[in-house]
């Protein structure tokens, strides 16, 4: 069930009638024959200014402006394709982009909003944003950016909890497609992702086990399958075989786990995030590769010993969108046909 729609969408569905019938009215009332190419033209434009598009997004229904003049996008899902399609920013979460997406954080006509933990909200209301895209790792910032601004049209699209998420990121880029009148582009992206699947699904021998890591501070965690960080959706999306199968308890940080737990589960495939490659941690920064290569523990294993460890793009802790997810998909997919 669709959850009602806050009062700012509404006054969006009021108005738009309101100024259409405007326009009528006053058309209907020109007795003179004034109606030069000039004065079409700009008809023309200010209805393309006032159109929009009705989308779902993780609250309900909501009235989206056409491409809006000003954007805020907090979503690290959205980034990468709103700089594919040249959309330009008025502010951004600069603090948890790194260097992925220097067009907005080198860029001092963007505003800082700095991270999640304690955002600078004002920024986003100083800059009088057409359209906020929020969600994701502002999740828990969404009335507020509802209430203070309420001539901001504000949408959550990121990837839904207990969803999907194959799903969920197509959902995304389509919707975004239809506000930036990017169709075409956004349908490219979900074939992509789709062939990306199909050619890891086709290359796995079906047997293999798998398991999910993810690296910090020289440390090893588990993804769980399904629900875990970033590496958990390739398990349902391919019908991996699953090495150690407990649930997640931090699906966002990753699950404790001993080295030794993961030596007795003996995986044949590794895949791990490497959640320091993107912003590095202070002193020494230690690979992903290096964190699982190097520990005598699992030395081993079947995956370390035949070289079947995946390692995630450094920037994927930043991205996860589905870009990112095209090219790991991509990534399984060349390694289990290799190894086969």
């Amino acid at each position: 069930m669709l959850k009602s729609v806050p009062a700012r969408r509404l006054l969006a569905l009021t108005i738009a009638p309101a100024l259409f019938l405007a326009a009528c009215s006053s058309g209907d009332s020109s007795a003179d024959t004034s109606d030069s190419a000039e004065g079409t033209e700009s008809s023309a434009a200010a209805d393309e200014d006032t159109e929009a598009v009705t989308i779902t997004d993780n609250y309900g229904e909501v009235e989206v402006p056409v491409n809006p003049a000003t954007v805020v996008a907090l979503d690290n899902h959205v980034f990468q394709t709103l700089s594919d399609w040249d959309v330009e920013l008025v502010a951004a979460p600069k603090g948890i982009m790194g260097s992925v997406w220097p067009e907005y954080t080198e860029d001092e006509s963007v505003a800082d909003i700095g991270n999640h933990g304690e955002p600078d909200l004002e920024a986003i209301i100083a800059a009088s944003p057409e359209l906020i895209i929020g969600g994701y790792r502002f999740q828990g910032h969404y009335e507020d950016l509802v209430s203070q601004n309420p001539d901001s049209v504000v949408i959550d699209l990121a990837p839904r909890e207990g969803e999907d998420e194959v799903a969920e990121l197509k959902r995304q880029a389509t919707a975004l497609g239809e506000i930036f009148s990017h169709q075409d582009e956004a349908a490219a992206l979900n074939e992509e992702l789709d062939a990306a699947i199909a050619a890891a699904s086709e290359n796995y021998n079906g047997t293999d086990t798998v398991v999910g890591l993810i690296t910090s501070g020289g440390e090893i965690s588990y993804s769980a399958p399904g629900t875990g960080r970033s590496v958990g959706m390739v398990f349902p999306a391919l019908g991996l075989n699953a090495a150690i199968e407990s649930d997640a308890e931090d699906p966002t940080h990753g699950d404790d786990i001993s080295v030794e737990a993961i030596a007795e589960a003996n995986p044949d495939w590794i895949i791990v995030l490497d959640r320091d490659g993107a912003v590095p941690p202070e002193g020494e920064y230690v690979p992903a590769s290096a964190v699982i290569e190097d520990s005598e523990a699992l030395a081993g294993v079947s995956a370390v010993e035949k070289g079947q460890v995946i390692v995630l793009d450094p920037a994927f802790y930043l991205t996860e969108d589905i870009q990112s997810y095209t090219t790991l998909f991509n990534q399984i997919a060349d390694a289990f046909g290799s190894a086969s």
